[in-house]
């Protein structure tokens, strides 16, 4: 007996357990818009860590020191310093002492004070010699300058010169030259016994004009200082 075909799904057939017609496709599988996303990020991430490690190994070279040297050599300032011009007006230089040494990666700094003259009327220098290796010293000079009251400007010395004569008894003598700040001052003084009076009927040196041999001193410290 044959049987009837089937409806199955509104289609006949002849044996209903035999499917002829294959089962539509799957619509494609979206892509993953995410992981795409991830994967630039990581990569961004990579390169800006790189960029940035980079960036860390790269060491700022700092402002042009000009040449000026440090150095750490005690009492090296003094020997530095020949000061002839000075020498050859007041007398023999006799006594040398040197100061603190500041050595540091922001500034260099060395001090040194020396005496000339006779043992009745004497003259005191002193001398400072400031690097900075990073900061710009002009606006620490230009106050220091109003503070000492030097009005005086001295031409062909450093970018900046200011001196201060001190009433006619020495003088301050400051200059800026680019990283670089020089100060040197002379001041007379008078060995005296215990009661105050002169050793001695010495005549004091006129200092007048003495910022002359003050700033041949100075032009040849800068010279000696670039060796």
């Amino acid at each position: 007996m044959i049987s009837e075909p089937e409806l199955v799904g509104g289609v006949e057939f002849d044996d209903p357990e035999v499917l002829t017609d294959a089962p539509p496709p799957r619509p494609p599988r979206d892509r993953r818009p995410w992981l795409w996303a991830l994967g630039g990020a990581v990569l961004a991430s990579a390169v800006w860590g790189g960029g940035l490690y980079a960036y860390g190994q790269r060491k700022d070279p700092g402002p042009d020191l000009g040449g000026y040297r440090t150095s750490a050599e005690e009492g090296g300032l003094c020997k530095t310093a020949k000061l002839k011009a000075l020498g050859g007006i007041l007398g023999k230089r006799s006594e040398d002492g040197y100061g603190p040494v500041i050595d540091d990666p922001a500034v260099y700094e060395a001090s040194c004070s020396m005496t000339f003259g006779g043992p009745e009327v004497g003259y005191s220098a002193d001398l400072t010699y400031t690097l900075h290796k990073v900061t710009d010293p002009e606006p620490e000079f230009a106050a220091r300058a109003k503070q000492a009251e030097l009005t005086t400007p001295i031409g062909g010395l450093g970018e900046r010169a200011l001196f201060n004569d001190a009433g006619g008894e020495g003088g301050e003598l400051r200059v800026l030259d680019g990283q670089v700040e020089i100060r040197l001052s002379l001041y007379r003084y008078a060995n005296t016994d215990e009661n105050g009076n002169p050793l001695g009927k010495a005549e004091p040196i006129d200092l007048s004009g003495i910022d002359v041999p003050m700033t041949q001193d100075v032009l040849a410290l800068m010279e000696a200082l670039k060796k």
